[in-house]
C-alpha cells in the first residue's frame, strides 16, 4: 500500500512539474505585434499600443514616439515593423496588426465589426492625422483645385464617406450629422460615370483601392456645371505620389495625412502644401488569432 501511494505520490508530483513547465513556457512565449515601417504612422501604432494597455511610452516622446521610446511592456510582446501595405496579407502572422482603412477596407476589415481596439481621433483643424488634398505650393491658389476641395467639402461627400466606408473613414470637415440616405444611396453613386471631354482635367494621384469617394466629388462638381473632371492615377506606394506631385507628373495628390506629408517635404524637399482637408481614417488593431482585447492580453500573458 505504501509503494501504491508512492507511485501515486511520485505521479502527482511529475504532473505538476509538468505543468509548471508548461507555465513557464507560456509566460515566456513572446507574440508579434505587427506595425507600419514608416515613421509617422508607426508612432501612431505605437501611441495604439498604449492606450491598449500593452505597453508605456516615455511621456517626452509626445505624440511622436520610436519603438526605443516604450519604456516597458506590460505583456509578452514583440513590436514588428513591416510595410504598411503588407499587413493585412501577413496578418494571420502576427498576434495582431495595426492597420489603417486604407488598407483594412480592401481587405474586408470592418473597424466597428473586427477592430480589437480603434485610435480616437481629434477632429479639429490641428489633428496632424487628418488627411488632405495637396498641391504644389505655386498652385495653393488655383482657382480649379479651390473648386475641388469646396467640392469635397460637401455634405453629399461626407454621407458617401459614412455610409461606404462603414466608420473606417471619418469627415474631417463640418457636416449635418442628423441626416437620412435612401437605400440606393451609396449604389448610385459606386454606378456614376462623368463624361470626360470638353471639361478641366485634373489628374490626382492616390494610393490604395478605397478611393470611390471622388466619385462623390466628380457627382458634386457636376451638379454644380463645374466643367471639372477628375482623372485619379493610383499609385502601390506611399513613396510615390508626393514626387510625382512634385516633379509635375499630376495635378494634386490625396492620399497621406498632414503629418506624413510634412516628413516628406523635410527629408525630400519637395514644394507642396495641403489645400483642404478630406478624411480621418483612424488606426485600428486587428486580430486572426483573438476576437477581443483581453484574449489578446491573455495570449501574451504578463510581462515578468
Amino acid at each position: 500500500m505504501k509503494n501504491g501511494f508512492k507511485k501515486i505520490g511520485s505521479l502527482i508530483v511529475a504532473i505538476l512539474l509538468v505543468f509548471s513547465l508548461a507555465q513557464a513556457a507560456f509566460a515566456d512565449t513572446t507574440v508579434q505585434i505587427g506595425v507600419p515601417d514608416d515613421a509617422t504612422n508607426q508612432a501612431r501604432a505605437i501611441k495604439l499600443l498604449e492606450t491598449a494597455g500593452l505597453i508605456e511610452v516615455d511621456p517626452a516622446a509626445g505624440y511622436s514616439p520610436e519603438i526605443k521610446d516604450v519604456t516597458k511592456y506590460l505583456y509578452n510582446i514583440e513590436i514588428t515593423p513591416v510595410a504598411a501595405n503588407t499587413l493585412t496579407s501577413t496578418l494571420a502572422d502576427f498576434a495582431a496588426s495595426t492597420i489603417n482603412g486604407t488598407y483594412a477596407i480592401p481587405f474586408g476589415l470592418v473597424p466597428s465589426r473586427d477592430a480589437l481596439i480603434i485610435e480616437k481621433q481629434d477632429e479639429s483643424g490641428n489633428n496632424p492625422y487628418i488627411n488632405v488634398i495637396v498641391a504644389r505650393t505655386a498652385d495653393k491658389d488655383n482657382e480649379t483645385y479651390a473648386a475641388i476641395v469646396k467640392a469635397f467639402q460637401t455634405q453629399e461627400v461626407a454621407e458617401y464617406l459614412i455610409e461606404k466606408y462603414k466608420q473606417a473613414f471619418f469627415p474631417a470637415f463640418p457636416y449635418d450629422t442628423g441626416y437620412t440616405v435612401n437605400a440606393s444611396f451609396v449604389s448610385d453613386i459606386d454606378s456614376y460615370t462623368s463624361a470626360k471631354e470638353g471639361k478641366t482635367v485634373v489628374k490626382i494621384g492616390v494610393c490604395g483601392a478605397s478611393n470611390d469617394q471622388w466619385k462623390a466629388v466628380q457627382k458634386v462638381l457636376d451638379d454644380e456645371n463645374a466643367n471639372i473632371y477628375i482623372e485619379l492615377v493610383e499609385f502601390d506606394a506611399y513613396t510615390l505620389p508626393n514626387e510625382a506631385l512634385n516633379s509635375g507628373e499630376i495635378d494634386l495628390n490625396s492620399f497621406q495625412h498632414k503629418a506624413y506629408l510634412q516628413k516628406e517635404i523635410e527629408g525630400n524637399g519637395y514644394d507642396l502644401t495641403a489645400i483642404g482637408d478630406t478624411l480621418i481614417a483612424p488606426l485600428a488593431l486587428y486580430s486572426q488569432k483573438v476576437t477581443t482585447l483581453d484574449a489578446l492580453k491573455e495570449l501574451a500573458g504578463q510581462a515578468q
